[in-house]
């Protein structure tokens, strides 16, 4: 068959994925964003559908005044003995964590700590053992990755924390994941930085301690040097055997806006490339060592069709599933319907590291056209397509003396300003956003004409302008600190061309 990277698009970065049976379960970081760490399935390794979320409650993960790209970071899924266990990190509290549950559609369980610090945590099951890795600096204070056995009904360290491998050399030593593969240990990391430098390596031994043999053509899979190209980013992986015995990487990456223009704003999403194993117990990756977005594969059976879905709607989405929050929500603000949203809001506002009204979708693609009817009383309340706190454009109504109005509002860095407003003649709406590569362009929609307000450059939302590690999310969103009434939002539509 012939398909195209990303598998998984938009913001769903940092995957890891393990197998059971004939299905095979995958899940990405979410940072500030709540529910956390979204859970996926496939049965083809190319189609994956969103099955829930790890982390749901509120005593699961802190998230109060974090800011964007803090909590948490890179999880790492694994199945041991009919359970499924995911680690992850919150990098705000600096603390290493894991969940499990014995039915993947339901609840997980409360965290279970582990006392070795560091990033990226990953686990390793062999022999009624436990290994516990993460990347910092072990008990005497050498960097690199580093390990240790843990009880994994209590989290308790069973050893001293160790450093088994340092890396090839590449800056930012992360995502450290430990295979055992006819007779050889492998151990995968990523280096370089998760940037345009991002790249896999790995080392193998015949202990989980190491001494670790590095590959000896590291990187194993990079875009780094692939200039004029729009995938890049490539790194922070994750191995896995399909049912016929071949082995794949999936990894992260991300498209910039242009071959040539180094921006990206959609995030860092999920790829998927070849490995292949050597007679002598080492493997490749990829096209010469690289990813590229369209792929003609003989592992994967002519039948599977990839699916890509164009439009979402409030009636083809789930709330739980589909939409994420700012932080934790107050649910009394929220209001649910199959075909509406009704917001309440406060004196919270999209400018701070706090919980605003906001629920959003993920901007999967470059090429869009976003719309939503949108009624209120009081307050403002609209779109925003929304990097971080400092990093935002918003298209909504608002309650001025005279009336209402629409504003068309843009917020980049410092700079901060309403740059074109319209009058209404009454408190409802039709707001229309149209995107592509390079540009959002804003409209008014009044008896089924679009009268455009404006346009903004989508570069100042990349990651290159309002760094970390995120990337654009469609949020629906209210304020108003004396707000009575709850907004109305209807016929809310994001199509992909």
């Amino acid at each position: 068959m012939k398909y195209n990277n990303p598998i998984i698009k938009g913001f769903y970065p940092d995957p890891s994925v393990c197998k059971v049976d004939d299905t095979y379960y995958l899940v990405c970081s979410s940072f500030q964003y709540f529910p956390g760490v979204p859970l996926f399935e496939s049965k083809d390794l190319i189609n994956w559908k969103q099955i829930g979320h790890c982390l749901t409650r509120k005593d699961q993960v802190q998230l109060e005044k974090v800011n964007s790209s803090g909590g948490v970071f890179a999880p790492t899924i694994r199945y041991n003995d009919g359970r499924f266990y995911m680690t992850t990190t919150n990098n705000t509290t600096n603390q290493n964590f894991y969940v499990w549950t014995d039915n993947i559609y339901g609840e997980w369980s409360e965290p279970i700590f582990v006392d070795q610090g560091g990033i990226d945590p990953s686990l390793y099951f062999e022999d009624e053992k436990t290994y516990f890795m993460s990347t910092k600096a072990d008990d005497n204070g050498v960097n690199g990755i580093y390990q240790c056995e843990i009880d994994i009904e209590t989290g308790r360290r069973l050893t001293e924390s160790q450093v088994i491998w340092q890396g090839s050399g590449g800056r930012y030593l992360e995502s450290p994941h430990l295979y055992k593969i006819n007779g050889y240990y492998y151990l995968m990391v990523a280096e370089g930085g998760t940037e345009y430098g991002h790249m896999i390596t790995y080392a193998r031994s015949n202990s989980p301690y190491g001494v670790f043999e590095a590959y000896p053509h590291n990187p194993v899979l990079t875009n780094r040097n692939l200039g004029g190209y729009e995938i890049q980013g490539i790194g922070h992986g994750d191995l896995i055997q399909d049912n016929n015995g071949n082995w794949w990487l999936l990894h992260l990456g991300f498209r910039q806006i242009d071959k040539w223009a180094m921006y990206h704003h959609l995030g860092r999403e999920v790829f998927i490339t070849e490995v292949t194993f050597h007679e002598d117990g080492w493997f490749k990756a990829g096209h010469n060592g690289t990813t590229l977005k369209t792929i003609d594969t003989d592992r994967i059976s002519d039948e599977v069709v990839q699916m890509d879905k164009k439009s979402y709607t409030f009636e083809n989405t789930e709330w739980d599933r589909d939409w994420c929050y700012l932080r934790h929500p107050h649910n009394e603000n929220y209001s649910f319907e199959k075909s509406a949203l009704k917001l309440k809001g406060t004196e919270t506002t999209l400018d701070e590291a706090a919980s605003p009204t906001f629920i959003g979708i993920r901007q999967k693609d470059f090429n869009a056209v976003i719309s939503c009817d949108v009624s209120i009383s009081d307050g403002e309340t609209g779109i925003t397509l929304y990097m971080d706190e400092d990093h935002h454009y918003d298209l909504a109504i608002r309650k001025v003396d005279k009336g209402y109005e629409v504003i068309e509002r843009l917020n980049i860095g410092d700079v901060k300003s309403v740059v074109n407003t319209a009058a209404l003649e009454n408190n409802n709406a039709s707001l229309v956003i149209h995107a592509n590569n390079n540009y959002y362009s804003f409209y008014l929609r009044s008896e089924e004409k679009e009268i455009l307000l404006g346009t903004a450059k989508t570069r100042y939302l990349s990651t290159e302008v309002a760094s970390g590690f995120t990337g654009v999310i469609i949020g629906l969103y209210a304020y108003g600190a004396n707000s009575s009434d709850y907004a109305q939002f209807t016929n809310f539509k994001c199509e992909y061309k």
